[in-house]
């Protein structure tokens, strides 16, 4: 898969407040690059507590579930757009169909 933006993820925990996620979206970056999905099914297969929501959205728990992480998939091209990473506050303050 191709991930668009590895930037905003680096973004993120370059910040003082959020250098804990580096280590584990780092991970996540390698493994979703490496990854080849055609349907949400394989998501689930491989991130049994990602959340598949609509609009071709998944959340994925990042960190111990410290932070979230929200993605639009596009399956025909094999690209994932990152649209949110946060807090669960800050999460549970979007539409994570929408955004």
């Amino acid at each position: 898969m191709r991930v668009i933006s590895k930037k905003t993820l680096t973004k993120f925990y370059e910040q003082e407040l959020y250098k804990d996620s580096k280590s584990s979206l780092e991970a996540w970056h390698r493994e979703v690059v490496g990854a080849d999905w055609s349907n949400p099914n394989q998501i689930k297969e491989q991130y049994r507590n990602a959340s598949i929501v609509g609009n071709n959205r998944v959340v994925f728990n990042i960190h111990g579930n410290t932070y979230r992480l929200v993605v639009k998939i596009n399956y025909y091209a094999s690209v994932v757009y990152i649209r949110f990473i946060g807090t669960h506050k800050q999460y549970d303050k979007i539409n994570v169909e929408e955004i």
